[in-house]
């Protein structure tokens, strides 16, 4: 049977054998993360490479499919945000946990800019854009 408990420590196992993976990999370091957007080192970029087609083969073999639909007009300018973000701090959301983990104090900042980001996204949509939220709700 599955229970809240069950799923959130199963949650809780998952996402510390992924820290773990990612903090001993590299790929919690800025200076990866920074090679990677540079095009200098091409690891981590092959690593999301490869991510993608394993689940294009997973997606093919369940037979998932996607109707093709209009773009949220909040797509690109939040692709366009999180990239920037992304490497400007050498982190996307998980990874400035893994970076305080290791002891890298100046991911508090980052940890804080998402926070102070999502608020403000919340904030101007409810405001000015009123973007449809689907299920991601406020």
């Amino acid at each position: 049977m599955r229970t809240r408990g069950g799923i959130l420590v199963a949650n809780i196992i998952a996402g510390l054998a992924l820290g773990y993976t990612v903090g001993n990999i590299g790929f919690g370091d800025f200076a990866e993360l920074n090679r990677m957007f540079t095009f200098q080192d091409l690891r981590m970029f092959l690593a999301f490479a490869g991510a993608v087609a394993i689940i294009v083969v997973v997606f093919a073999v369940l037979r998932v499919r996607r109707t093709p639909g209009r773009i949220h007009a909040g797509v690109i300018p939040g692709a366009v945000l999180f990239g920037t973000g992304w490497a400007i701090s050498g982190g996307c959301p998980a990874i400035p946990i893994v970076q305080v983990a290791s002891g890298y104090l100046p991911a508090f900042v980052t940890i804080a800019g998402i926070a102070v980001g999502t608020w403000l996204c919340r904030w101007a949509n409810t405001r000015y854009f009123r973007f449809d939220t689907g299920s991601c709700g406020q």
